[in-house]
């Protein structure tokens, strides 16, 4: 149980100091993905609707989907490649991005893992989204 605290208290921290000093880094060049996170992607473009209604600047997108995209590169490095291939395989299908998690099974270190990875990605976005002004898109 210490190690597990250990290690999540360590990525907690990393990615949290990591938020703190380079606040201002966005990708500038297109990364290149592979098949999987490519669908990842396409699937988490659906949740963020609460900022698709916003009027942002394209340095807010870019930052928000550099997030989204280290969020998913971050939940990959911890599935297995099983794990992988059967939540491509969901998310595919039609499934939220939640339930083609919840359907992999996750161990409990992985699951708590990943529970961390997306409450980080989260307050990275708030914190994004707090630094610009953001006005209601006019219908």
């Amino acid at each position: 149980m210490k190690i597990n605290l250990t290690k999540r208290l360590f990525v907690l921290t990393s990615i949290l100091t990591l938020v703190l000093l380079l606040p201002d880094i966005a990708l500038s060049a297109p990364v290149p993905l592979d098949v999987n996170s490519g669908v990842i992607l396409a699937q988490s473009a659906k949740y963020s609707s609460a900022f698709s209604e916003l009027n942002l600047t394209p340095q807010h997108r870019q930052q928000l989907q550099a997030v989204r995209h280290r969020r998913d590169i971050e939940i990959q490095a911890v599935l297995t490649s099983s794990q992988r291939s059967k939540f491509a395989h969901n998310l595919k299908l039609g499934k939220s991005f939640n339930q083609s998690l919840e359907t992999l099974n996750l161990k409990p270190e992985q699951r708590d893992l990943v529970r961390t990875i997306l409450q980080l990605s989260n307050l990275k976005m708030k914190a994004i989204s707090s630094r610009f002004p953001v006005y209601k898109a006019q219908k």
